[in-house]
């Protein structure tokens, strides 16, 4: 499952934007066992939030004792189940749209295009998002006849298909950096 986790080198880099886009309010859909979460955190003033989604709370409570003793467990607000249900929900109320400063999106890529179109209206302005594993150990430039394992074929078109949706996006700028298994950007200019 070691696969699953986010990579140091992009813990550091998601630390230093959020600390660079001054981000008070975040969040983070599919958690794992905390990494990515652990490093927002921490990177977050004593006052910031992050609101974390994630199917299941099992891989969760697996890394929740280091983000215990990191002192930062009273900036999370951890919320199991689908993301997509909890994210609609948000988006029912009118006062979540535009209130987060960061989103990072690091779950399930076959709703990777389903989040972006939800968490663009949650996002403010000049608001960052992230998503992870954009280039699908490389897959995503790879012919289509690769020999590639199972696990990799079985999303890689829905990684093709966020990359060009955000490509064509007039609503973001991006930057896809090959950090970790690839990381796009997406600054929102709506």
């Amino acid at each position: 499952m070691w696969i699953m986790a986010t990579p140091a080198d992009e813990g550091q880099l998601l630390s230093m934007l959020i600390k660079l886009i001054n981000a008070k309010n975040t969040l983070e859909i599919g958690v794992f066992t905390g990494y990515s979460l652990l490093s927002t955190a921490l990177a977050l003033p004593s006052d910031g939030k992050i609101l974390a989604l994630d199917v299941s709370s099992e891989y969760y409570e697996l890394g929740l004792p280091i983000i215990e003793k990191a002192e930062v467990a009273h900036k999370i607000d951890f919320r199991e189940g689908h993301a997509l249900p909890l994210l609609d929900q948000l988006l029912q109320d009118e006062n979540n749209k535009g209130v987060f400063d960061f989103v990072f999106v690091d779950a399930d890529k076959d709703n990777y295009l389903n989040y972006h179109k939800r968490v663009i209206d949650l996002v403010k302005d000049e608001g960052l998002i992230g998503y992870d594993n954009t280039l699908w150990c490389g897959s995503e430039a790879a012919p289509p006849d690769a020999p590639l394992i199972d696990y990799v074929k079985r999303y890689r078109l829905h990684v093709i298909a966020l990359n060009k949706y955000l490509a064509q996006d007039s609503r973001i700028e991006i930057c896809q950096l090959p950090v970790g298994d690839g990381i796009t950007l997406c600054r929102c200019i709506t």
